[in-house]
């Protein structure tokens, strides 16, 4: 289902909520580098969730929610429901997301091993119909943080995690490197088959998948925000979930339980993650170049 868009924010108030709806107070929330996020309050005490951003910036969530329904489409997983896309003149003229609000509080028990069976059934569910034209990739592009992330389909993953992952990180991160640096880079993207393993099926990815897009939701239970989604092996949202500190043990050992690992899975971690460390070098600067040089040098 098409996410309908408006004009201004207004317009979707009305429209999703009746034409006696307004605003009465809207509430700055912290926490994310790229957007601005708010808590709108309606008439009646109804709350809903608002991102907004410039105008130009309208793309990164128009992705976001076909991300959100590609991975709510599972029926395995929550994630908030995607009430309206737009854009509004007002405050000199800027971008909205509008979601379902979350406020849900964990429901203790066995919440992360809940969690590690619902990602594993979202990692084994169809992605008929995700990827016209190959394997892997995804239907459109999208973002990975505020850069773009290119879903060019394709039949093998190793081939594409070298076209659409690494190489276009590198290209953009070349002035970082020196000469024996991209010895050494060359030498992984020549051999990547050497790593990099097909997967036994493509999964739908969540693309992003760290502690910070991990949220609890209406349910109680772990939901999904913030995608970059693509079909691609399962393993390399695994290893997106080591990177900055991990998830609790109880949920590696659940989710192994259910989708046991490849053989080889530690040394492949490294790999993926340089995808990531690369998109942060090429966002944020040199603060990540060191752990991108660690993995260029031991691979």
């Amino acid at each position: 289902m098409t996410t309908p868009h408006f004009p201004s924010l207004n317009s979707a108030i009305h429209s999703l909520f009746g034409e006696g709806i307004e605003i009465e107070r809207s509430s700055p929330i912290s926490g994310g580098d790229i957007n601005e996020a708010y808590r709108l309050t309606l008439t009646g005490g109804r709350h809903i969730f608002m991102k907004s951003n410039t105008k130009e910036n309208l793309p990164l969530f128009t992705a976001e929610a076909v991300g959100l329904a590609a991975i709510a489409k599972t029926k395995v997983i929550g994630t908030p429901r995607v009430l309206a896309i737009g854009t509004d003149e007002g405050r000199g003229g800027y971008a909205f997301l509008l979601l379902e609000y979350i406020s849900g509080k964990n429901s203790g028990g066995n919440y992360w091993e809940d969690f590690a069976g619902q990602l594993a059934a979202m990692h084994r569910t169809s992605t008929a119909g995700l990827v016209s034209g190959g394997k892997y990739g995804f239907n459109s592009d999208n973002f990975i943080g505020r850069r773009r992330q290119i879903n060019k389909p394709c039949d093998g993953w190793v081939n594409f995690f070298r076209e659409c992952r690494l190489e276009p990180q590198l290209r953009d991160a070349a002035g970082y490197f020196d000469r024996e640096d991209w010895r050494k880079i060359n030498r992984i993207l020549d051999h990547l088959d050497e790593v990099l393993v097909e997967p036994e099926y493509p999964s739908l990815l969540h693309g992003d998948l760290w502690s910070g897009n991990v949220i609890t939701g209406n349910d109680g239970s772990a939901w999904l925000i913030d995608p970059a989604v693509y079909v691609g092996h399962a393993e390399a949202d695994i290893a997106m979930t080591e990177l900055f500190g991990g998830f609790p043990g109880s949920f590696y050992d659940a989710y192994k339980k259910v989708a046991p690992f490849q053989p080889g899975y530690e040394r492949r971690r490294d790999i993926y993650n340089l995808y990531h460390l690369l998109n942060h070098l090429n966002m944020f600067g040199r603060m990540y170049l060191s752990e991108v040089k660690r993995i260029v040098g031991r691979t």
